[in-house]
């Protein structure tokens, strides 16, 4: 639970400290990671929890690139200050450069040759890089240009 504890302190931080927007953030990720528990009906993994702070991350990344199309630029810097927040609970996410050497690999042991292969080799990439940030958007546009498609 070291996320979450870190969470909750700084959440009392946020509020001693009259920090509106950091303590808004916060009281949305405790939600969220909530709402999973119930879900799952459970206490949530470390793993899992990251999850979630992932999906509210790439959440907000889509409201900005909707913001900015629709001429809203202050609530797409609003959205991104909310990113900073959210990110600096995540670790840092996989580079480029190892997501390649991965895809080589994998296309190699899968003995991958033609864009039919793909989903198998995201399957198993993705797999690769369980409990890690990682793009998918990346990984995406790696094995397509990988396997030629």
């Amino acid at each position: 639970m070291i996320i979450q504890e870190r969470i909750q302190k700084d959440l009392v931080e946020a509020m001693k400290s009259k920090n509106r927007l950091r303590l808004e953030v916060l009281r949305g990720m405790k939600a969220a990671i909530k709402n999973r528990e119930i879900e799952k009906l459970r206490q949530l993994t470390e793993t899992e929890v990251l999850q979630v702070l992932q999906s509210l991350v790439k959440q907000r990344k889509e409201s900005v690139e909707q913001f900015i199309k629709g001429g809203r630029h202050d609530l797409s810097s609003r959205e991104e200050s909310e990113i900073r927040i959210l990110e600096s609970y995540l670790p840092l996410p996989v580079g480029e450069e190892e997501i390649k050497m991965v895809v080589t690999q994998v296309i190699g042991e899968l003995q991958a040759n033609s864009a039919k292969d793909f989903g198998r080799v995201m399957k198993s990439v993705m797999g690769k890089f369980a409990g890690k940030i990682v793009d998918g958007k990346v990984v995406d546009n790696i094995v397509r240009s990988q396997l030629g498609g």
